[in-house]
């Protein structure tokens, strides 16, 4: 399926002869428009931001390995990483993979070495939100509002990036970048719109382009549906379709779905591969895709997590090689795309009864793009693992707010002015950003 969403709810389903069913999520502020091109937004500066949400609370310290503090392996006896292999040795051989002499990745994140040798990833630990919740929903939804411990907050800081910023007019676009309108701003590779983007923004949220697309065994079936569009009255059903015939157009003209990937390239089969894979095609096809969105479950591993191999170990495999593939089919384009990827909150330093771990505090993130500031550096303070050195005696502690790594993102990425309005009540901003681009 795939949807128009913003906050209205309400759907039309039309289903004839070989036309395949069609889904979508009307909105007030798409019924107002006389016309899709007066209101949506102009095509973007030649950017993309792409977040990528872990949801389940990611075990940071098992995928950016602190192999250089001793507590880690005082408080997990079974599920540490061990430490580096020494060059020709044949000792620990699915230990961590050494990044800096004292972080390491964990060995099924393999791929991302050559990222990291190549200046195209920055690690960050000990980061994450300042609320106190291990509640999956909430610390999920206050990630993607942008707001911690604030329940009542209706839109995503996305979409409220979408809706407070401007996009580019025909003199002031970048290369590449083409006024006009698109549909395809802002992209979610999901059945509903997350939370990260609701809001007043118009927004894209579907489950694959195949699915998009209104499939007929000729031209006469869908001909028919567009007269109905055309001159039907002005209601729900009017209102909306003249919006998605646009969007149709558009991906039509753009023929994504003949997109073959790069020479050498081949994504996981996994749904999450399969949705970075579409993701590409998207970039590649010229639709003005500013902020794409996907995640990925799976990640809530309080028994038999295992170490170097195991649940978490085929988990990471799946999530690493899906993004180097993405990263390597996107080729120079890598230049205007920055990859985010987040979990709500990290797990606890010591291993349970379970053979896992259970909810935590800070956890880790990764920004991958071809404009680091820093090569080969791991961004945030480390705050030791030991005991008196816990967040309530159990957790790792946060340094860093997840809010300084998307307000710099958000700035000197995609050129936002208007943080305050995207974060509100947060007035960390440039005093607390790392440096990451």
């Amino acid at each position: 399926m795939f949807a128009f969403h913003n906050p209205v709810n309400r759907r039309v389903f039309l289903k004839g002869g070989a036309l395949s069913l069609v889904t979508l999520g009307l909105s007030p502020s798409f019924l107002r428009r006389t016309a899709l091109a007066m209101e949506l937004p102009r095509a973007v500066r030649g950017k993309t931001l792409i977040v990528l949400f872990q949801r389940g609370a990611a075990d940071a310290l098992n995928v950016l390995v602190p192999f250089g503090d001793r507590n880690y392996y005082a408080a997990r006896p079974q599920l540490a990483i061990a430490t580096p292999a020494r060059v020709g040795s044949s000792a620990n051989a699915g230990g961590a993979i050494d990044l800096d002499g004292f972080y390491g990745l964990h060995p099924s994140l393999a791929s991302f070495k050559a990222l990291w040798d190549r200046g195209l990833l920055a690690p960050i630990h000990a980061v994450g939100s300042p609320s106190a919740t291990r509640s999956h929903f909430d610390a999920q939804d206050y990630m993607e509002t942008g707001t911690p411990d604030r329940k009542g907050t209706t839109d995503g800081w996305l979409n409220r990036y979408l809706a407070v910023e401007g996009t580019c007019e025909a003199s002031s676009c970048a290369p590449g970048a083409t006024p006009g309108a698109t549909p395809f701003r802002a992209v979610a590779m999901t059945a509903q719109t997350p939370r990260i983007l609701e809001g007043a923004s118009p927004v894209v949220a579907m489950n694959s382009i195949d699915e998009f697309s209104i499939r007929t065994n000729g031209g006469e079936a869908q001909r028919r549906i567009e007269a109905l569009y055309r001159t039907g009255s002005s209601d729900l059903v009017h209102g909306s379709g003249s919006d998605m015939f646009e969007a149709l157009k558009v991906l039509r003209a753009a023929n994504p779905q003949q997109y073959r990937p790069a020479a050498g390239v081949a994504y996981p089969r996994s749904q999450f591969g399969q949705r970075l894979l579409q993701i590409a095609q998207l970039i590649k096809s010229g639709v003005g895709l500013e902020v794409a969105f996907a995640d990925v479950g799976g990640w809530d591993t309080h028994v038999n997590q295992g170490g170097a191999q195991g649940q978490l170990a085929t988990r990471l495999g799946d999530f690493s090689q899906s993004i180097a593939a993405l990263v390597a089919d996107l080729g120079d384009r890598m230049e205007e795309v920055v990859i985010l990827t987040c979990s709500e909150f990290g797990r606890t330093v010591r291993q349970n009864g379970t053979g896992g771990t259970d909810h935590g505090h800070a956890g880790a993130m990764f920004v991958i793009g071809g404009s680091l500031r820093s090569a080969q550096k791991v961004h945030g303070r480390w705050p030791g693992l030991a005991p008196e050195q816990l967040y309530e005696g159990r957790d790792l502690a946060l340094t860093t707010d997840f809010r300084a790594v998307f307000s710099e993102i958000a700035s000197k990425h995609l050129g936002a002015t208007q943080l305050p309005k995207i974060f509100p009540g947060y007035g960390g901003f440039e005093k607390e950003w790392l440096g990451v681009l």
